[in-house]
């Protein structure tokens, strides 16, 4: 009889966030992804790595740098001090540089909001810990256990950079995790090289975006040529553009459409501002820029373009000046509080000859979402300890999604022929979609939402 295999996911809902799985097969156990809930704060925030038995996991696979899925990597490190880790190289870089700002956060709203688990973990804890990250290129099949019965490969899955898709063999079964995947070029990224992966047993695979259809006839090209004419269009009436966007994968994504915009004329050469998380990101993304996987080989963005970067000094940020005829491409994405986006709103809304371009997703708690909600002229609340602010600038929205379209998803899902497929990271909205599209296309396939908690055989 053959070993058995096992998945238990350690999410503490059907949803974006915290983001970890725990799979067996046979005597070996292993953990991917270790992320930190967006929405939740101190331990609420941190998977239920409570269900582990403490020293018993073999290796850990993290999917790639975004918060949700590395966030709480340390934590489970600390519980788990045996376990390999393993990552792409570029991943390795990234989540580096990541976690350790993220110490500064939660050392931040630890003062602030008086919560007293963070940190959760110090910049000295991570020096430490890092120090077992093992980078592992894309096709490159290894064993993260010699004495145990698994191979691993990842996948370039697209995303951003080192996002990787994993596949482990092992105990007779052949499991490949998405992890976040967009099979679409982007800018400077490839899409997903998902092919040839053969049989599958098991999928267990993201549903970002399966509440939201695809628009018809949509073309990323043009997408792309609609913000650069607006970028434009507010240079030529002497006002300036904000793009909120996330340090790591929307900056360097927009900074190349600006970019490759005035190297064709498209956009007139104006100076362009971008935050100090983003400016250390994007120097990591000039690091791998040889990577077969780039749309743009050696284009190295800290090199090649005449940017302003943000700094500090004595330890403090020092304040972005606003300048007419100019793009400020600044983090956070959702423009939540306290950070750089939000701050430089406050007196960059009620200016008229302004733009705001919104090119990702807004959660409905965020001040972005209340932005995209709100008419010209209306108040608008950036930060619930200060007045609102007049929405005076133009508000434009813009389809760059980081994400596969849910019908290229569920095509990946068919052609993969999986006897058995989980629905993880996304609403259950979302996940109850693809359920239900599988159901009546894939009738001999189990499909699953995983319950946080349960064991499910694979």
């Amino acid at each position: 009889m053959p070993p058995s295999a096992t998945l238990r996911s350690l999410c503490r809902a059907p949803e974006i966030g915290a983001n970890s799985y725990f799979l067996t097969f046979g005597e070996t156990r292993v953990v991917i992804d270790a992320g930190l809930h967006p929405k939740e704060d101190g331990e609420e925030a941190i998977p239920r790595f409570d269900l582990l038995d403490t020293d018993s996991v073999d290796a850990v696979f993290i999917s790639h740098a975004h918060l949700d899925h590395v966030g709480t990597l340390p934590v489970l490190q600390r519980e788990q001090p045996h376990a390999r880790v393993y990552m792409t190289p570029e991943v390795v870089d990234l989540a580096n540089a990541l976690l350790h700002n993220s110490v500064n956060v939660m050392t931040s709203q630890g003062d602030e909001l008086g919560i007293d688990a963070y940190p959760l973990f110090t910049h000295g804890d991570l020096d430490e810990l890092d120090q077992v990250w093992q980078g592992r290129p894309y096709r490159q099949t290894f064993d993260p256990v010699w004495d145990k019965d698994l191979q691993v490969t990842f996948r370039d899955a697209g995303h951003v950079l080192g996002s990787a898709g994993i596949l482990l063999e092992g105990a007779g079964k052949r499991v490949f995790y998405t992890g976040d995947v967009q099979f679409r070029d982007q800018s400077l990224i490839s899409g997903a090289d998902f092919d040839e992966l053969g049989p599958l047993d098991t999928l267990i695979v993201e549903t970002t975006r399966g509440r939201t259809p695809s628009e018809p006839g949509f073309d990323r090209e043009e997408e792309v040529a609609r913000l650069i004419s607006d970028l434009t269009e507010t240079m030529h009436r002497n006002g300036s553009a904000l793009i909120p966007v996330f340090a790591m994968g929307k900056t360097q994504e927009v900074l190349t459409m600006i970019q490759n915009a005035k190297e064709s004329g498209d956009l007139p050469d104006v100076p362009v501002t971008i935050g100090g998380l983003s400016t250390k990101m994007t120097n990591i993304y000039d690091r791998y820029a040889s990577n077969k996987n780039r749309k743009r080989p050696d284009f190295r963005i800290l090199r090649d373009m005449d940017l302003r970067a943000g700094t500090r000094r004595r330890g403090k940020s020092v304040p972005i000046r606003y300048q007419e005829q100019a793009i400020y491409a600044l983090s956070s994405g959702m423009m939540s509080e306290h950070t750089v986006s939000n701050t430089f709103a406050r007196s960059f809304l009620p200016n008229p000859a302004n733009s705001l371009h919104f090119v990702g997703y807004s959660d409905p708690s965020t001040p972005s979402y209340h932005i995209r909600q709100a008419n010209t002229g209306d108040l608008v609340s950036l930060d619930k300890a200060k007045d609102p602010v007049p929405l005076n600038c133009d508000v434009k929205e813009y389809n760059f999604s980081g994400h596969a379209d849910r019908e290229h998803l569920l095509d990946f899902i068919i052609k993969s022929q999986a006897r058995q497929i989980f629905l993880v990271h996304g609403d259950l909205e979302s996940s109850q979609w693809f359920q239900e599209e599988l159901a009546r296309q894939m009738p001999n396939s189990e499909v699953i939402i995983p319950l946080p908690g349960e064991d499910y055989n694979l």
